[in-house]
């Protein structure tokens, strides 16, 4: 018999996997969600990790923004705008965009595959419980969301002083964006922990 305890409470109950697609198993007592079913998760996440990756790979490469002031355009990329804040003495800013939106989300996409492409050929990878935490605490540092934000308010303030011309990588950082929100979506922890759990009863 499988039992589960529920995150809020702690209450040890039975566990089931006869639940329908897209639904959700509650506690008994405090009503909080145990876990999810997730259709088609490790092909999901899969997919969602490898288009996040060349979506990265376009956001960093190519132009972010070009500005354009008197006839003069400048470019910049998401690494170049964090080197320019090292280099003008901010070099704690530069460091916390640098780990929030290059290092965390390319952490991320690299953990999804890590985790989950060994999974789909029926191994597990090694050290996967710390790899499966590590993907936990690292979204919390993902945030390029506030960054876009961040973006968009300078760039209502700067359409004044200059011309604004968007370039590839911003339109790939706003794909990015939705592709790894789906990606965290479609990553079904239960599956995880359950697959470790078999694999060790093997042993």
């Amino acid at each position: 018999m499988s039992l589960i305890a529920c995150h809020e409470c702690d209450l040890l109950q039975k566990r089931t996997d006869e639940i329908p697609p897209h639904s959700k198993a509650v506690c008994g007592r405090c009503g909080a969600v145990l876990y999810r079913h997730i259709p088609d998760s490790i092909d999901r996440t899969i997919a969602l990790a490898i288009a996040g990756l060349v979506l990265f790979i376009c956001a960093n490469v190519f132009p972010f923004l070009a500005f354009e002031v008197s006839g003069q355009a400048t470019q910049s990329t998401l690494i170049s705008g964090a080197a320019s804040l090292y280099l003008q003495g901010m070099w704690a800013l530069a460091f916390l965009v640098f780990v929030t939106c290059i290092g965390a989300p390319l952490m991320q996409i690299l953990l999804m595959l890590y985790i989950f492409m060994p999974l789909k050929f029926g191994r597990l990878p090694a050290h996967i419980p710390l790899a499966f935490r590590s993907l936990r605490e690292i979204q919390a540092w993902n945030m390029i969301e506030v960054f876009m934000l961040g973006i968009l308010v300078s760039l209502v303030k700067l359409t004044k002083m200059a011309t604004i011309i968007p370039g590839l990588a911003l339109w790939s950082f706003v794909g990015l964006i939705v592709v790894l929100t789906a990606a965290a979506t479609a990553v079904d922890a239960e599956l995880v922990w359950q697959k470790l759990d078999c694999n060790n009863g093997k042993r």
